[in-house]
């Protein structure tokens, strides 16, 4: 007993070297891979403290390659000595915020409520259509997706035109729940066929209704894929230009299109399109901060049954 436990303390010894060579191998990648994702950020969030010089010889490290300076926010008002002030710059800013923030979360609210029973139905019930079957048809909402954009732009604006929904938050919150529904629909569908039946015949035999035994039985459970569908269309919703370029023109207008804006004749105000795109993405960086263990939660609760 004692040479097998010490031929075993040997082999230890001798693999020990090579598991900790794979796990810095690991990590090292991971660590690589974290500064691919983040720099695009970091290289935002500098750019918007910096000056033209500073922007066209591409200096990176704040106080070691150049000085920060509060060019870009206060081209925008945000700046410290501006923020008392009154700026026109700045409330077109929040005008366009605030536009954002509504259209990107009543489309995401929305897709998700119709998006969520519509991926009920097809995970519970059986259904034909022709020689369509349910996987036929959560297929053809998924393939929605494949459509370009520009090919819709014409039939879209002749029929908001004609609506009299151009320039519109209604407009652009029904398109843009059109837009983000396949996805939220693929996703609650493999949330829900995760769920065990027995639990709604369990909740319908008590005297549920098939509504009650999903908003007080199966939601619940499947909060965290609902949040993560949320999330996921919150995103695609708050960065659409092409849709919100076209179908606006003042009064609805978003963030993305005042980002595209700040290019004009004399060049690209760098400084001033950095300040503006962080200021945009900040919120959707504290909110899948805060989010983020419903957005993992929901991510793999769907690939184990």
């Amino acid at each position: 007993m004692s040479d097998q436990i010490f031929k075993d303390s040997e082999s230890d010894r001798k693999f020990r070297p090579v598991w900790y060579f794979s796990r810095a191998l690991v990590y090292g990648v991971l660590l690589l891979w974290t500064i691919v994702c983040l720099f695009p950020i970091f290289w935002t969030a500098t750019t918007a403290f910096k000056t033209a010089p500073d922007v066209m010889q591409g200096n990176i490290l704040p106080w070691v390659d150049f000085q920060p300076a509060w060019l870009g926010w206060r081209s925008l008002g945000l700046s410290p000595d501006t923020i008392g002030n009154e700026s026109t710059v700045r409330a077109e800013f929040l005008k366009r915020f605030w536009n954002s923030t509504i259209i990107a979360v009543s489309a995401s609210l929305l897709a998700v409520i119709l998006g969520s029973c519509a991926a009920y139905g097809l995970s519970r019930f059986s259904f034909k259509f022709g020689f369509m079957r349910n996987s036929d048809i959560s297929f053809f909402f998924l393939s929605q997706l494949i459509l370009p954009p520009v090919v819709l732009a014409l039939p879209f604006l002749v029929l908001y035109k004609s609506l009299d929904l151009l320039d519109t938050r209604i407009g652009l919150i029904l398109l843009y729940t059109l837009t983000v529904l396949p996805i939220v629909i693929w996703i609650m569908r493999d949330q829900f066929s995760s769920i065990p039946t027995e639990l709604e015949e369990a909740a319908l035999v008590d005297g549920l209704s098939i509504w009650g035994a999903f908003t007080t039985i199966v939601m619940p459970i499947a909060l965290p894929g609902m949040v993560a569908a949320f999330i996921l269309s919150l995103v695609l919703t708050w960065n659409e230009y092409f849709f919100a370029a076209l179908l606006t023109s003042s009064n609805s207008t978003t963030l993305p299109v005042m980002v595209a804006s700040q290019t004009g004749s004399q060049g690209i105000s760098w400084w001033s399109m950095a300040a503006l795109s962080f200021a945009a993405i900040l919120p959707l960086i504290v909110i899948g901060i805060i989010l983020e263990r419903y957005i993992i939660k929901g991510m793999a609760a769907g690939a184990v049954k």
